[in-house]
This record gives structure tokens, sequence and C-alpha cells, in this order.
């Protein structure tokens, strides 16, 4: 009873997860093509036919993967494979330790893969064939084509000390905020978290309440004070470090701080773009980052309300000095045009796998051996991939225009045994 008490009572707290992201639209995008691309298409549907991300089911993990061959993958034999092995490396620096079901597979596979030094396409091809098998990833309709967005690590101007200039906080994880793994009062709630705080009742007794929101936390009186982890000069530009989960902030002498995601408030994502859509502020064609930011711009009185119409509040942690890149949810940095975000229910954590897409705004393809090593709170479903594009402006505004379709071939390790084997 008491069991069943505990699970109702953290029910009303429902969390969201890891990383938020972006909801990217299709943008005109002016900048520079970052990543290597081809006239030839892709064989996908036109980029103009909408795919909306697939509702979660209850399947075993990786049960929607279907056993391919090597000659099914699009852009197998065309791609600069050496670019993805440190990525992949990486990887296997967490799999070859990571106590799992198929640890042995794993270590197998990356034994093998530290043998090889500085290796090319060729010697990479044959080390591929040699200790992996090829699955299609399928969605639970048994479709083949999901939804590619893309995330970058924002750049930031702030200081450690709050100024005039430099007038918005970005937060620790506060002290108070309690996070509850569901998992362990009920096995079949895996991955499902609730966050909140404990208060008194009157009979003094403590009860888990949600946490402040984000109109809580960003007033004159903030519940926080103190808990400050930098100053930024932003408004907007702090909401977006919220969305993407990482960045970086530089300072005036120079020098940077690497920031990442440390916990975030329990309450749900609501998209500030669909409300500046919905109230015809912004066509649907506008409404990504960049359009939001525009908005912004023209509409500083409004600002604050619209920001706080979306409740959820991501706290953030301080990162070593000199990593080639964010952490990702696998614990390595990021590999730009490397690294993907994918859901771990469907695709093991730390995986290589093979993307066929195309360009944001373009037919132009993007085929790449690429490595799971992200996971998102929008990234749900068997064919669902976040696009890692790296630091930077130039990085943004690929991510935020980035709304593609897109085929994956997921690689495990000969021996890997899949629930469905």
């Amino acid at each position: 009873m008491k069991k069943s008490l505990l699970l109702i009572s953290v029910l009303l707290l429902t969390a969201s997860c890891t990383k938020q992201n972006v909801k990217p639209t299709a943008n005109n995008c002016d900048c520079k093509q970052l990543g290597g691309s081809s006239s030839q298409k892709p064989d996908l549907p036109p980029n103009n036919v909408d795919i909306k991300p697939v509702s979660p089911i209850n399947t075993p993990e990786y049960a929607l993967l279907k056993p391919a061959k090597w000659e099914d993958i699009d852009g197998f034999a065309t791609d600069d494979l050496s670019a993805a092995w440190p990525a992949w490396l990486q990887s296997c620096g967490v799999l070859n330790n990571k106590v799992q079901m198929n640890q042995q597979a794993w270590q197998a596979a990356c034994n093998a893969a530290w043998l090889l030094k500085q290796p090319k396409n060729a010697a990479i091809i044959d080390y591929l064939t040699d200790y992996f098998n090829v699955y299609a990833a399928t969605n639970a309709d048994a479709s083949d084509i999901g939804l590619v967005t893309g995330y970058y690590e924002p750049l930031l101007k702030g200081s450690r000390t709050k100024s005039a200039n430099y007038p918005y906080p970005l937060y620790k994880q506060p002290a108070d905020l309690i996070t509850v793994d569901l998992a362990q009062l009920y096995p079949e709630l895996k991955g499902k978290r609730v966050r909140g705080k404990l208060v008194q009742d009157k009979s003094g007794h403590n009860k888990l309440v949600p946490y402040a929101t984000r109109a809580d936390i960003e007033t004159a009186s903030t519940p926080l004070a103190g808990q400050e982890l930098v100053w930024i000069d932003d408004l907007v530009d702090g909401f977006f470090l919220q969305v993407q989960g990482s960045g970086i902030v530089k300072f005036e002498n120079g020098q940077q701080m690497h920031v990442g995601y440390a916990d975030q408030n329990g309450h749900a994502y609501n998209s500030i773009g669909r409300i500046l859509i919905e109230r015809g502020e912004l066509t649907k064609d506008q409404a990504g980052m960049q359009g939001i930011k525009n908005w912004a711009k023209n509409n500083p009185s409004k600002l604050r309300e619209l920001l706080n119409a979306n409740p959820s509040y991501v706290f953030f942690t301080e990162l070593p000095a000199g990593l080639s890149g964010p952490l990702g949810a696998l614990g390595v940095p990021l590999a730009a045009e490397r690294s993907v975000a994918i859901d771990p229910k469907y695709v093991p954590l730390g995986a290589p796998l093979f993307l066929s897409t195309s360009q944001p705004n373009s037919q132009n393809s993007l085929k790449r051996f690429m490595v799971a090593q992200d996971t998102g709170g929008a990234i749900k479903g068997g064919v669902r991939i976040d696009y890692f594009w790296g630091a930077g402006d130039a990085a943004g505004k690929m991510a935020g225009s980035m709304k593609q379709q897109g085929k994956i071939w997921v690689l495990l390790p000969k021996g890997f045994v899949l629930p469905n084997q």
C-alpha cells in the first residue's frame, strides 16, 4: 500500500529527461554548409513531407532492430570513415568497462579496434565487416524513415561575477532538488524519473512537491540566490543554452568555461516557438531558433512572459577545461558531425551507426558513419536522430534549420544478443 501511495504521489511530478532539444523548422539558412555533401540525393521522400516522432511503445530494448546486409547501407563505401574513428574509440573506452549483458561482445570489437593505428577506409571496412552485424532501425509500424534534427554547443559571453553587462545567471543544481528513479519501485518504469523538493506538512511529515518553475526562479526574489554558477549577457541565449544542454561561456580575458547539463526542475518542456505560432506572431517557417531570437529583439516587453510560458528549467555544472566537446550521455566528449543522440530504448548507447539523410534546407545528401553518444528528451522512437553540429554560431544555424528525414543502420558486435533472438 505504501508503495502504491508513493507511486501515486511521484506520478504527480512527471519529469522530463536529460537534454531538451530545439524543435527546428525549415528556416532559410544562408550559412556555409559545414559538412561534406554531394549532388546525389538519398533514397528518401521529399523534404516537404512531415515525419512526426513515433510515440514510444511497450517493447523490449532494441526489439525494432531488423537484420540487414552491408550492401543495404546507403553511403557505406563513400564516406570518410576515418573521420568517425576517434569518436568510436571514445565509445570503446566506456563500452569495454561497462558491466552489461553484452559486454563480452563489445570487448571483442573494441579490443580489435585499439590494435588499428590511424586506419584508412579499407582497413576500417575490413574491421567493421569482421566484427559487426548490420541492423536496420525501424519504427513501431515497421517503417524505416524517421526524423533527423540537429543540436549544437552555444558560445555565450559571460563573467564569474554579476555586473550591468552580465546580469543573467546560470544556476548550479540546487541542493534541495530531489530526483526519484521510478525503476527502483517498478522495473517496468526504467528511465522514468520525477523531480521535486521535500516540505513539511502541518503534521510535520515530509512530502515531495513540485520544484520551482521558470517563473518562480527568474524573479528578483529567486529561491536560488547564492547558487549562481556564472553570469551571462543575454537572456535569450541563456534560454537556448538550456534547450541545448551544454555550451561554452567566454570571458573578457579570453578564458572559457565549458558548462554542461546537471539536472532539470521536473516540469515539462513547453515550446515557445509553438506558442508564437498559435498567437499568430510567427509562421511555422519562422519559428526556429533564429526566428525566435529576432522576435525577442523586436518585442523586449513581451519576452519574459513568453519564456515563463515554458516552466522547464535546466541547471548546469562546470565541466573540466580542455574538453574537445560537450559531454554526452555516454560520458565522453561529443565529436562535431560524428556524434548523434538516439533513443537508448531502441539503439544501444555507444554503438556505431550509419545515417542517410540530407543537409538542412536541401536535398544534398548527408551520409555519415556516426556514433550514438547522447540522448535527449525529445529523441524518442526507433528511427530518431539528433545530429551534433559542433560549437558556435555557424553550427547553431545548421542545427536550428535541420528537420530532415533519414534512415539508420546500427552496427552491433557479433555475439550481441538481441531480445528477439
